[in-house]
């Protein structure tokens, strides 16, 4: 069986930290788990124990540089656990998580240890929103796919985060530079960043993301919850289908090792089976 290592960077993430710890700690083991918070002032939850946890000096103080400089430093975090021994690292925001579809009755490592992954191996991106009027304000006690049914297909979470060999990715995941990227047939990349219309209000308030320049960010995917409300949700076979072959094929004239998918505006509905991932 092939050694994976996940690896994320946060600050003040604690709410999908812990989902985060809790779901890749049961696929790959805490032990694999690399943690780095962003910010000597940050306190490191009792739930990372089992895990590499360390806290590091805050990376930049406006968004757009922060991020570079973040990436550059997983980046380099990556490097260092393949040449460790590691045969895979996954790398993903805290909201983020890479789940094989069920029909298939495999665990994560099992399905990657099948895979032949030359330079990276990318999910296919279900960015999730809140359909309001139908669905309540998130109970983090209870599994998030018990209370949230409907996610746009969408290009900015179809990301090269697993990789093989050393590589630099691109701000946020989204490209490695200098490489192709391959979209699995039966992974998928759930973001929940964006999936709860209380969760945001607050991230609206919280003045440390907005001293970085984080506002027009939050308002821009805020966008998520409005399609999936207002949109009608479409059979989720045949437009992942869809999305896989098309963003395959299709790439933004600006970033060509990038997916484009004609900024089509899909939401699905997301079938049961996958209720009790996480």
């Amino acid at each position: 069986m092939k050694r994976i290592a996940a690896i994320t960077m946060v600050r003040n993430d604690d709410f999908y930290l812990r989902k985060w710890v809790e779901y890749y700690g049961a696929q790959i083991g805490r032990e694999n788990l690399y943690i780095f918070f962003d910010g000597e002032d940050q306190v490191i939850g009792d739930f990372c124990e089992g895990t590499h946890t360390s806290l590091h000096a805050k990376i930049g103080s406006q968004v757009i540089s922060a991020e570079k400089g973040r990436l550059k430093f997983l980046s380099e975090q990556a490097s260092r656990l393949l040449a460790s021994g590691y045969d895979l690292v996954i790398g993903v925001d805290a909201d983020e998580f890479i789940v094989v579809d069920p029909k298939l009755g495999k665990t994560l490592p099992e399905y990657l240890d099948s895979c032949r992954i030359h330079t990276s191996l990318s999910a296919l991106g279900l960015d999730f929103g809140q359909k309001i009027g139908e669905e309540c304000d998130i109970d983090e006690s209870r599994p998030f796919l018990q209370q949230r049914h409907y996610a746009q297909i969408g290009t900015r979470y179809t990301k090269p985060s697993i990789i093989s060999r050393p590589c630099q990715w691109g701000s946020g995941f989204h490209r490695i530079k200098k490489h192709n990227f391959h979209i699995s047939k039966d992974l998928y990349l759930l973001h929940f960043g964006y999936f709860d219309m209380k969760r945001l209000e607050e991230r609206f308030n919280d003045q440390d993301r907005l001293s970085q320049g984080w506002a027009s960010h939050i308002r821009k995917r805020s966008r998520t919850i409005r399609y999936v409300t207002e949109l009608k949700a479409r059979n989720f076979e045949r437009w992942t289908a869809f999305a896989r072959v098309c963003q395959s094929i299709f790439r933004p004239p600006y970033a060509l090792n990038k997916p484009a998918m004609f900024e089509l505006k899909i939401v699905v509905r997301i079938p049961d089976r996958f209720r009790d991932i996480l």
